[in-house]
C-alpha cells in the first residue's frame, strides 16, 4: 500500500523512492531518469518491464562490499532463474563482479552464451536427468553441487573423478514474512539437498567413484529480512556441522535468499549483520564463502508499467483494470510478494481512496491489489509495479494467450543516480 508517511532512501517521498526510482519536478515517475510512463506510451500502451542496469551493478557492489569487510575470500554468483533478460545477462557478465548460478542446462548453455565462462558458473539442480548429466560431463569446468545421492552416483558414473559439491538440507527454512511456501527446509522433508543422516552415504558415494567433495552448499529459503536473522543465524551454524564433518571442505555457498523490502514496514536488510553472521561461523573455519543472490541483485531494478483500461465501481469496490495479469508476475499472487503499485504520473486529482486493482486474466486470483491507496486514476494512464525485476518476466507464461509484454535495459540519464 502507498505509504507517504515513510521515507524513501535519500529520506524523502514515499517508502519506495531512492534517487533512481522517483517522482521528478513535473510529476513524472522516472527510473534512472527515464520518464516511465512516456516511454511506455511511446511502446503503444502494452505491457513493459524496464531495468535499471547501474542498480543492478550497485547491488552486486553492495553484497561484495558486505563480504570483504569479513576478511574471508568470497565469490559471488547471480542466480539467472531471477531474470535472464539476455543484455542483463550480458551487461552483468561486462561489470566482473559475479559469475552466474545456473539450474538447468539451459541455463547453463544460455550463460556461456552470454559470455560467462565454464568456471564461472555453479549447477545446482534437482531432479537431474540423465541427460542433465550429459551435458554437465560436456562442461568439465563447470562447478556442479549434487543435491541427492542418486545425482552423485550417476554423475560418478559419468565423470569419475570429477570435483563436486554436496548440497544440503539442514530441516530448517528462512523466508520472507516466514512463509512457508517460500521456504525451502523445515519441518516437511523437502526435495531439496541431503539431510544430516544421509550424508555419510553421500560421502561415502563420492568415495566410491572417486569424486573429491570440495564444496558444501546450501539455500534454505527466499527474501529474508532482519526479523528472519536469527533464524538463518541457526540455520548458518546448522550447516557448519556439514563443512566440520566432511573435511577437507575449501568452500561454503550459502545460497541466496536476501530480501528487500516490499512494503511501507519492511526493513531492508542489514548487510553488516549478515555478514556478522558468514565472519562468526565460518571465519575461524578459513573456507571461502561463496553466495547465490538473484532477487536481491536485480527485483528492485526492475518496473513493470501497465495501462489502466477499466475505472469501474462494483457494489462498494472501486475496480482499477489493467492489461496485464499474474501470467506476468506470479509472485504478489502465489507467494504474496506484492510489487507495489505506483502510478506513472501523480496527478493532483484528489484525495487517494481504496481500490482493487485487478489483471485481464480470467482467473479469481487475478488481483494484482485489493483496498490499495491511490489517488483517482483514469482510463488510459498507467501503473507502475515496483520490484518487478526478479521472477516476473522469467516465470511469465502466456496464460489465455496474453502473454506478450516487451523489456527494456536503461542507464542512467540526465545525472540520475544507481
Amino acid at each position: 500500500m502507498l505509504n507517504a508517511a515513510a521515507s524513501g532512501e535519500d529520506g524523502e517521498g514515499p517508502w519506495w523512492a531512492r534517487p533512481d526510482l522517483r517522482f521528478n519536478a513535473d510529476g513524472e515517475l522516472t527510473l534512472a531518469g527515464h520518464r516511465l510512463g512516456e516511454m511506455a506510451a511511446a511502446h503503444g500502451g502494452s505491457p513493459i518491464f524496464f531495468y535499471n542496469a547501474e542498480r543492478v551493478r550497485s547491488k552486486l557492489e553492495m553484497v561484495h562490499g558486505a563480504l570483504r569487510r569479513t576478511g574471508l575470500a568470497h565469490r559471488v554468483f547471480y542466480a539467472m532463474k531471477a531474470n535472464r533478460f539476455t543484455p542483463l545477462l550480458t551487461y552483468i557478465r561486462l561489470t566482473g563482479l559475479c559469475g552466474i548460478d545456473a539450474c538447468s542446462p539451459r541455463e547453463l548453455e544460455f550463460a556461456l552464451a552470454c559470455g560467462f565462462e565454464e568456471s564461472d558458473l555453479s549447477y545446482t539442480a534437482t531432479s537431474v536427468s540423465n541427460e542433465d548429466i550429459e551435458v554437465l560431463a560436456r562442461h568439465p569446468g563447470v562447478l556442479v553441487n549434487c543435491d541427492s545421492l542418486s545425482t552423485i552416483r550417476r554423475l560418478g558414473a559419468r565423470c569419475p573423478g570429477r570435483d563436486i559439491g554436496l548440497r544440503v538440507n539442514p530441516g530448517k527454512g528462512v523466508a520472507y514474512g516466514d512463509n512457508r511456501l517460500l521456504q525451502y527446509g523445515g519441518r516437511k522433508t523437502t526435495k531439496f539437498g541431503i539431510y544430516r543422516e544421509h550424508f555419510d552415504e553421500a560421502l561415502a558415494l563420492a568415495m566410491e567413484y572417486g569424486l573429491r567433495v570440495s564444496r558444501i552448499h546450501f539455500h534454505v529459503g527466499i527474501g529474508y529480512l532482519p526479523p528472519q536473522l536469527p533464524m538463518w543465524e541457526e540455520v548458518v551454524g546448522d550447516c557448519a556441522w556439514f563443512v566440520d564433518h566432511a573435511g577437507g571442505i575449501e568452500s561454503v555457498n550459502l545460497g541466496g535468499g536476501l530480501g528487500l523490502p516490499h512494503v511501507a514496514a519492511d526493513r531492508p536488510l542489514d548487510l553488516a549483520a549478515w555478514a556478522g553472521v558468514i565472519e562468526r561461523h565460518f571465519g575461524p573455519r578459513g573456507v571461502e564463502v561463496c553466495v547465490e543472490p538473484g532477487d536481491f541483485i536485480v527485483k528492485d531494478s526492475g518496473v513493470l508499467v501497465l495501462q489502466v483500461n477499466t475505472v469501474e465501481r462494483k457494489r462498494q469496490t472501486d475496480f482499477i483494470g489493467v492489461n496485464g495479469g499474474f501470467n506476468l508476475a506470479v509472485e504478489p499472487f502465489f507467494y504474496g510478494l506484492p510489487c507495489e503499485p505506483v502510478p506513472a504520473r501523480a496527478e493532483p486529482r484528489g484525495a487517494p481512496r481504496p481500490v482493487t486493482i485487478a489483471g485481464n486474466i480470467n482467473e479469481a486470483l487475478d488481483v494484482w491489489a485489493d483496498g490499495v491507496l491511490l489517488p483517482p486514476l483514469e482510463e488510459g494512464d498507467y501503473l507502475a509495479f515496483i520490484n518487478a525485476g526478479g521472477y516476473a518476466s522469467a516465470m511469465s507464461s502466456d496464460h489465455c494467450m496474453r502473454g506478450q509484454f516487451s523489456e527494456r535495459l536503461l542507464f542512467p540519464r540526465h545525472g540520475a543516480q544507481a
